[in-house]
């Protein structure tokens, strides 16, 4: 087995902690070690054969210094791709690699940015997707959905057959709103799409050979040596990525495609999106306020806030459902319930040229 981790995103949304070269998953949002680490430690134990992380050449050199700890346990590989072009590429790639010395490997894409918390439910569901993965499906995780969430995509499945699964995919369906939300909780056949796959490496080079031969083409230009070294890519990748265009694999490959089946997962999942999910992934304290990263914090009369403080001594005072972040050069301050349009406060520093702060 082979564990791809996606790494490129810019996670604009937990400014001022994150930024363009140390985004959400290169930083702790609570405390302990960073999403990416963490993502790598809950895989451990399935003893890959490889870990290779796609990120991009800003953040290539901070995620090297993250993972360097690892490789006494397992293979790392971290592949800097010269501009984002979305999912189905950095899946391609991938895969087009793994292919190139072990075409049926079964491979694991993670995210490396969502919270889980049954790390142990994590890998039985991986490993029962590899099950079905070697018999040549193309293997989601599919998240027991806990509420009528609008802010994520689903995927419906056909729940005819009994049992743990897996079940097949009838539908991929796009970010609903509250009622049809509710619907589909209530429906019971409709899950979360986590964005984790399992499928062996030919497989979905097939599939992408099938539904983005564009791609494919490109890849196939690839040519590997003996050796699994990796550094002579560089300029290969550079080509490759200046004639594709962005997709992900979702749209370009998972739904359109009829091998596609789902293993069900209620492991405490979540993708952690804004300041405002800290939550439901952290604990809180008598007064319903998430404290991270403080050497101190002093509550007068404040409740429901989230506060991180970089190391500082942080007070508030008569003050409910606020977010306090400082950082070494940079507070935000928010009402919890407009964390999603931090996004914005960055597109006005970036409007404004001030680069070092995003």
């Amino acid at each position: 087995m082979y564990i791809v981790i996606l790494a490129g995103g810019s996670g604009t949304r937990f400014w001022p902690v994150s930024r363009a070269a140390r985004p959400k998953q290169l930083i702790s949002v609570t405390d302990g070690p960073t999403m990416l680490q963490r993502t790598v430690e809950r895989i451990l134990p399935l003893k890959p054969k490889r870990v290779l992380v796609i990120t991009n050449r800003l953040q290539a050199a901070e995620t090297e210094r993250q993972l360097a700890g690892y490789r006494a346990s397992v293979p790392v590989d971290v592949i800097a791709e010269p501009v984002g072009r979305n999912t189905a590429p950095a899946v391609g790639l991938a895969a087009t690699i793994i292919a190139a010395h072990d075409p049926e490997g079964v491979m694991v894409v993670l995210p490396a940015d969502h919270y889980i918390r049954d790390d142990e439910g994590l890998r039985q569901s991986l490993q029962l997707a590899a099950n079905s993965a070697r018999n040549g499906w193309l293997m989601t995780l599919g998240i027991v959905p806990t509420s009528p969430e609008t802010g994520y995509g689903y995927l419906e499945a056909d729940m005819s057959l009994r049992g743990l699964g897996p079940f097949p995919v009838t539908r991929f369906v796009e970010k609903p709103d509250r009622a049809t939300a509710l619907a589909y909780l209530e429906a019971g056949t409709y899950f979360w799409n986590s964005g984790m796959f399992v499928w062996r490496a030919d497989t979905i080079l097939s599939e992408i050979g099938r539904y983005m031969p564009e791609l494919a083409a490109q890849l196939e230009r690839m040519t590997f040596g003996d050796v699994w070294d990796l550094a002579d890519l560089t300029a290969q990748i550079a080509d490759i990525y200046a004639a594709i265009a962005g997709q992900s694999i979702d749209y370009g490959v998972m739904e359109q495609s009829d091998r596609v089946q789902m293993v069900p997962a209620d492991i405490g999942w979540s993708d952690v999106g804004s300041w405002s999910a800290l939550p439901e992934v952290t604990e809180l304290d008598a007064e319903g306020t998430v404290v991270a990263n403080c050497s101190r914090y002093v509550n007068v009369d404040s409740s429901g806030c989230i506060v991180s403080g970089n190391g500082h001594v942080v007070a508030t005072v008569g003050v409910h459902d606020l977010i306090v972040v400082a950082t070494g050069d940079a507070v935000l301050v928010c009402p919890k319930d407009r964390a999603q349009d931090v996004k914005k406060g960055v597109e006005q520093l970036a409007a404004q040229g001030l680069e070092t702060y995003w």
